[in-house]
């Protein structure tokens, strides 16, 4: 943060709208929770206009980025990351890192010939002169890990996101990119930093070390007429480009649709020439799972006034699993919400992890003392966050026994956040094995593997069943657990359903779906600045700025400004550790995902992907300073497009004309698509935005108004057949 006179100027790089005043200006996008702001509040308030103007109505979420003073030693490591590959000495081959988690063995299955490709493909980073002692090595690492990520060139330098000024770069853009790249490695942030794997079990930020100190150097030297392109985390080097122009585009995973299966995948990855960079992984955007608290307190709100008729969650229990890097929000978003949280997770050391950050109020191994703190925390209506070590599959099985034994349902809502987009490796535990166990066997033998998994979830739907029989409400996080449970034969099949339907929703289709349709989704911001007071300032100015929005609008948009109002106090209250921030892909319009995002649009085009492509390219010529388009994310790989996008803000009219230009865009098009499927919510929101912004204009549907037309085709058609 840089400081000004009397005022302080807070540089928040990624999201927002520029709004400007006479005597200094206000930086808040409530669409996009972004707000680089040189206070004046005498002023404040003039702004609501402009605010109403040109923002959808979005749910807020707020995440700090903490970035403590450097000394002029890690300054001058940070231009030894920026001089490209350490080829001359070669850095010393330590290995693996012990003392932190690692992404679990691959088993692309690759061929002879394949292998070799892949050590060709690796190789080709370096000079000829040093093949023959690195050869040895990548040969070694691909047949033990499954892929190469070259280890030996795994910094030295304490993987973290620095203050932006300190990155030697040309362009504060390039600056802002590092910054987001090096959060998404840090340990504390990453789920296995050393295989570049930032959450999720596969979500690579790069595919190997030697991409991430080509990415450096060319950041560094990058001009404003420039772009870097990115190839599946290969970068395939800087061209020319307007200032306009994005500084970073970036694919991952754009296979040919009839070769993206998972099998391809496996052997592609192996090869060097894609990668999986989830949502926020491999576009840079991540933020740890602080992030996406704020919409998982949304989720369980909203799933009470939905299922359980309010929204005070008092005494109620919310049973789930996954406490890594996206589900490990569960527990918190759930003391937040008021609730008691119980999560289940077989790994000890994101559970350690997340009660060491206060996220998890207890910990426990004993399904009988479990039992007895559901009962005590529903009795006494405390908020608590209570961690189970063990198998989601056994704490289903026990509940249900309890209830069949005493008549007692213990628990209310149910979901589940286990990796199932990556269910053969490591991303679900089948309950017959220890941990430990399951790490072997997968490697060892992955169709046994395999088998195993199938059968555990169909143990697991099958105690879920009998518990929403005796009144429990569930729903599908968004991470195939659904998908794959009917793949492995579970009980999840919804009679007359859709080709997106179950027989339980996705908490798109039944929580947040019409939420999105109105406008809301979840844009950030990253904070550079690190002071404490400036975090509470801008909360204060958000708050009230959402207050006066709020007093404007309808009853149902109106309980969405509030929860998110109550999201900004609570954040202060319950320390939200400081991250950088990005926008995340899951939004109103950056995804395309049937069993997700796009659940609850039901014109038949929910396997579609036009609107995630047409947001990606939108945003690039409308004025992001990075945009990225994903195969996979979330629900996983071939299931998925989704793009996601950076902004920039450095307080020039520049900046502003393209925020403007660029998020009004970045809304819309999610909320047009979403009329033109039949939304109402949809309907009514693109409608007041078309009053509002006189140069768009959106094609409207016509409504069916007598579905006896379509009956009456309906028979004509089955009387001639």
């Amino acid at each position: 943060m840089r400081r000004e006179g009397k005022t302080s100027k807070l540089t928040y790089a990624v999201i927002g709208r520029r709004l400007e005043g006479q005597q200094g200006s206000v930086h808040i996008n409530l669409c996009n929770s972004s707000c680089e702001l040189q206070t004046n509040p005498e002023r404040t308030c003039k702004y609501k206009p402009l605010i109403q103007r040109y923002i959808l109505h979005v749910y807020l979420l707020f995440s700090y980025l903490y970035i403590s003073s450097v000394n002029t030693g890690v300054m001058s490591s940070l231009k030894e990351v920026c001089a490209g590959l350490p080829l001359d000495p070669l850095p010393p081959n330590r290995g693996r890192d012990p003392s932190i988690p690692h992404a679990p063995v691959r088993t692309p299955n690759l061929t002879p010939a394949e292998e070799r490709l892949a050590l060709r493909n690796a190789l080709r980073y370096f000079p000829p002169n040093l093949h023959a002692t690195l050869a040895t090595e990548f040969a070694q690492e691909l047949r033990q890990y499954g892929h190469i990520y070259m280890y030996r060139f795994y910094p030295t330098l304490r993987m973290r996101a620095y203050p932006i000024d300190q990155y030697p770069c040309r362009t504060r853009q390039a600056a802002s990119i590092m910054l987001m790249i090096m959060n998404n490695l840090d340990p504390a942030v990453a789920q296995f930093p050393q295989e570049l794997v930032t959450y999720g079990g596969n979500g690579q930020v790069f595919s190997n070390w030697a991409q991430f100190w080509l990415v450096f150097h060319y950041l560094s030297t990058m001009t404003e007429e420039q772009t870097l392109v990115m190839y599946s985390g290969h970068p395939l080097g800087l061209f020319p480009s307007l200032p306009s122009s994005p500084r970073c585009v970036i694919t991952n995973g754009m296979v040919i649709p009839n070769y993206s299966s998972r099998e391809e995948y496996e052997k592609m990855f192996a090869m060097g020439i894609t990668m999986y960079g989830q949502m926020t992984a491999g576009s840079y955007c991540y933020i740890g799972p602080q992030g996406i608290v704020h919409g998982t307190m949304l989720t369980v709100l909203n799933a009470g006034r939905r299922y359980l008729g309010s929204g005070d969650l008092r005494g109620r229990v919310f049973v789930t699993s996954g406490l890594g890097g996206m589900s490990g929000a569960q527990a918190k978003a759930a003391v937040i919400a008021g609730c008691v949280g119980v999560i289940a997770e077989v790994d000890e050391a994101p559970l350690k992890k997340r009660h060491e950050q206060g996220w998890l109020m207890e910990i426990t191994s004993d399904l009988s003392h479990c039992i007895q703190r559901i009962r005590e925390a529903r009795k006494a209506k405390m908020a608590l966050s209570l961690g189970y070590h063990g198998n989601i599959v056994d704490l289903w099985e026990c509940l249900y026994q309890e209830y069949k034994k005493t008549g007692e349902l213990l628990v209310d809502l149910g979901s589940d956040q286990t990796s199932l987009h990556n269910p053969f490796s490591g991303g679900y535990y089948p309950v017959q094995l220890a941990f430990r166990q399951a790490n072997q066997l997968m490697n060892t033998d992955p169709e046994r593997f395999k088998t195993l998994v199938h059968e555990s979830l169909r143990r697991q739907v099958a105690a879920i069943n009998k518990l929403s029989d005796a009144g429990m409400f569930f729903w599908d996080y968004g991470n195939a657990f659904l998908l794959e449970a009917q793949r492995a034969g579970a009980e999840v099949e919804k009679k007359g359903g859709g080709a997106t339907e179950f027989k339980y929703p996705s908490y798109v289709q039944h929580i947040m779906g019409d939420i999105f349709s109105l406008g809301f989704g979840p844009f950030r911001w990253v904070c550079t600045s690190g002071d404490p007071a400036d975090l509470a300032e801008t909360d204060a100015i958000a708050t009230a700025v959402l207050e006066e929005i709020s007093s404007t609008v309808t009853e149902q948009v109106r309980q969405q400004y509030n929860d998110n109002i109550c999201w900004i106090r609570e954040a202060g209250k319950h320390k939200m550790a400081p991250v950088v921030i990005s926008r995340d892909h899951h939004d109103v319009s950056g995804t395309d995902s049937p069993f997700r995002e796009t659940s609850n649009v039901y014109d038949g085009s929910a396997f579609c992907a036009d609107m995630a492509v047409q947001n990606f390219v939108g945003d690039a010529f409308r004025g992001a300073t990075w945009v990225a388009l994903h195969n996979g994310g979330g629900v996983g790989w071939g299931e998925v497009i989704n793009g996601g996008f950076g902004l920039v803000l450095d307080g020039s009219e520049d900046a502003g004309q393209r925020a403007k230009l660029m998020l009004n865009w970045d809304v819309s098009n999610g909320v047009a698509r979403r009329c033109w499927s039949g939304n109402a919510n949809a309907y009514e929101t693109i409608q007041r935005t078309m009053e509002d912004q006189r140069q768009l204009r959106v094609t409207m549907p016509n409504s069916i108004q007598e579905d006896q037309i379509l009956d009456r085709w309906t028979m004509e058609c089955l009387y001639r057949l």
